[in-house]
């Protein structure tokens, strides 16, 4: 699994126009699950992005966690982040898990934040999703497990 975390202020994502998740401080944590990718995998990114010290301490330093800010974390899926574009300019994507796979994984992702007492809003999986969101820092962070 792999997630693109960006710190933010705020954030939402829209569905149709709906909005459908969002969140004050936090994380906007785009997910992407690969074949290979199990419940083990879920709950260790569930572990490192609630343990992740990326939110500033009084000195405005990246010293503590979104918990320890009493911060929320924003999931939306995202088949992306497995693109590959080394040959050619169109991106293949054939190392992102087909829906059947990720769906489950991300589902279990966000059980995994809240047994670590996060609050978590998401997005739709399989809808098109409009997400804004105001990076602090700006501070974006890639993570793989």
């Amino acid at each position: 699994m792999r997630a693109l975390v960006q710190r933010v202020s705020n954030a939402s994502v829209a569905v149709n126009g709906e909005v459908v998740g969002s969140i004050g401080l936090g994380l906007c944590t785009f997910v992407g699950v690969t074949h290979d990718d199990g419940p083990d995998h879920a709950d260790r990114l569930a572990g490192r992005l609630a343990g992740l010290r990326i939110m500033d301490d009084a000195d405005g330093v990246m010293n503590l966690s979104i918990a320890e800010v009493g911060g929320s974390i924003l999931v939306v899926s995202q088949f992306t982040l497995y693109g590959d574009t080394t040959k050619g300019r169109r991106p293949s994507w054939s190392a992102a898990a087909q829906p059947e796979h990720a769906e489950p994984l991300i589902e279990r992702l966000v059980e995994a934040l809240k047994e670590w007492g996060l609050e978590v809003a998401t997005g739709r999986f399989r809808e098109h999703m409009v997400v804004e969101l105001r990076n602090e820092g700006p501070a974006t962070l890639m993570l793989e497990v």
